[in-house]
């Protein structure tokens, strides 16, 4: 459905960035629909459908984009799960992180991140990064078959 290939999740637990990134993908039309999650421990939630999830709309979304460092469970850890799971590995996951730090950047790598974009500090340059972002993952790459849940 376009509905499942055009939604996006974002993990960001800093209430400023939802705002911008929501706007930035909103204003240029990338999307039908953003969901939010504020930590790692909910973003696993939301792709297990469980707890507060579990009535969600079945289907991947199209792109996760993955905050490094968030409280309960971190980035990382959010990302070494997704990566480890059969029915959620083809998710593709944009580390979405202010982190400059090499470490963070290869871990990520590592764990099968897809790509690791730096949170610009302009505002300007944050909207255009993300702009970039959304419309590659959600409008230009060819998302992968729909995997059945078991």
């Amino acid at each position: 459905m376009i509905a499942d290939l055009r939604r996006i999740l974002l993990a960001e637990d800093s209430a400023n960035d939802v705002e911008l990134t929501i706007a930035a993908l909103g204003d240029h039309g990338l999307v039908n629909h953003i969901d939010v999650v504020r930590d790692g421990a909910e973003a696993l939630d939301y792709l297990y459908r469980r707890d507060a999830y579990a009535g969600r709309t079945p289907g991947n979304p199209a792109v996760l984009l993955l905050d490094l460092k968030m409280p309960r469970v971190d980035g990382l850890e959010v990302l070494r799960q997704i990566k480890g799971d059969q029915r959620l590995r083809t998710i593709p996951v944009v580390m979405l992180t202010s982190s400059r730090e090499e470490g963070d950047l290869i871990r990520s790598y590592e764990l099968g991140a897809n790509a690791y974009v730096v949170k610009p500090v302009e505002f300007g340059d944050f909207m255009s990064a993300v702009r970039q972002v959304g419309g590659f993952w959600a409008v230009v790459n060819e998302a992968p078959p729909r995997v059945a849940a078991g």
